[in-house]
C-alpha cells in the first residue's frame, strides 16, 4: 500500500509524532513562562480565554505523560488498523471530526453545567469568578465556597487529549471487527471488540452522568465515539465504506 511508510501508516505516523512533538514542546515552551496548554487547550466557549482555533489544537495537547503515552499506544494499537482499511485521507477526516465532535459535546455539558450553577446566584458573585477565577486556578486554588468552587471549575478548566479521537478509533476497530479476541487488563479471559467497546462506553456514561472528581472529560470520551459513529454510518449508508458492523 502507497501511504504505509516504515510498517505504519503515514497518517497514524504523523498523528503520533505532532503529539509527542506539542508534549515536549509545551514542557519547554513553561519554562520560558509560556503556557501552551492555556494558549491550545479548550475553554469553555463563554470564556475570555476560549478561541474557536482550540476545538482543533485542543486535541494535540496532553496533561502529562501518562495521559500522552496510552493516548498514543491507543492510537498506534488501533488507529493503524483503521488507516490499513479506509486509507489515509478517511481516516485522517475520521480522526478529527471525531476530535472536534468530542470537543462540541464537551462545550455543550460545560454550557448546561455553568447555566444550572448561576441559576439562582448573585450576579456579583458570577462576575467575580470571571474576573478572577482563571488567575486563582493558576495559582492552584479555587474558592472554598462550594458553589463558587464548581463554578470556577466549569468555567475556567481547561480540556486537552486525543482522546475523543481515540475512543472514535476504538470504536471504529470495535465496528469493524466486532468478533477480534481481545485481552483487556485486569479482565483475566479474552473478550470480543464489540463487547470491550460497549463496555468503555457505559462505564464513561455512568462515569459522566454521576460525576467524579477525577478531572477527566468523560463525555467528551462519548462525544468522540458519537461522532465516529455518526461518520462511520453515513459512509456506510453510501457506499463509500464496507465491513461488518454489528
Amino acid at each position: 500500500m502507497p501511504f504505509i511508510m516504515n510498517g505504519i501508516p503515514v497518517v497514524t505516523k504523523n498523528l503520533l509524532a505532532i503529539n509527542v512533538l506539542m508534549f515536549l514542546a509545551a514542557i519547554v515552551a513553561k519554562k520560558y513562562g509560556i503556557d501552551l496548554e492555556n494558549i491550545l487547550g479548550l475553554h469553555l466557549y463563554m470564556s475570555a480565554d476560549f478561541h474557536p482555533y482550540q476545538l482543533v489544537t485542543y486535541m494535540f495537547m496532553h496533561s502529562g505523560f501518562t495521559h500522552v503515552f496510552f493516548n498514543m499506544f491507543a492510537l498506534f494499537m488501533f488507529g493503524r488498523t483503521l488507516e490499513y482499511v479506509w486509507g489515509p485521507k478517511r481516516f485522517l477526516t475520521f480522526y478529527i471530526v471525531a476530535g472536534v465532535g468530542a470537543a462540541l459535546i464537551q462545550e455543550a455539558v460545560g454550557a448546561v453545567r455553568y447555566f444550572s450553577l448561576i441559576e439562582g446566584m448573585d450576579a456579583e458573585a458570577v462576575n467575580m469568578v470571571f474576573e478572577e477565577g482563571s488567575a486563582v486556578l493558576h495559582r492552584g486554588l479555587n474558592y472554598s465556597l462550594p458553589a463558587l468552587g464548581e463554578l470556577n471549575l466549569v468555567l475556567n478548566s481547561i480540556t486537552v487529549g486525543a482522546s475523543g479521537a481515540v475512543y472514535a478509533i476504538l470504536l471504529g476497530f470495535g465496528m469493524l471487527f466486532p468478533n477480534e479476541k481481545m485481552f483487556v487488563f485486569p479482565i483475566p479471559v479474552a473478550i470480543k471488540a464489540k463487547y470491550f467497546v460497549i463496555g468503555y462506553a457505559v462505564i464513561e456514561l455512568y462515569l459522566g452522568t454521576v460525576g467524579t472528581p477525577d478531572g477527566i472529560a468523560h463525555f467528551a470520551h462519548l462525544g468522540g465515539m458519537l461522532f465516529g459513529l455518526i461518520l462511520i454510518l453515513l459512509w456506510r449508508r453510501n457506499g463509500k465504506i464496507n465491513g461488518p458492523y454489528v
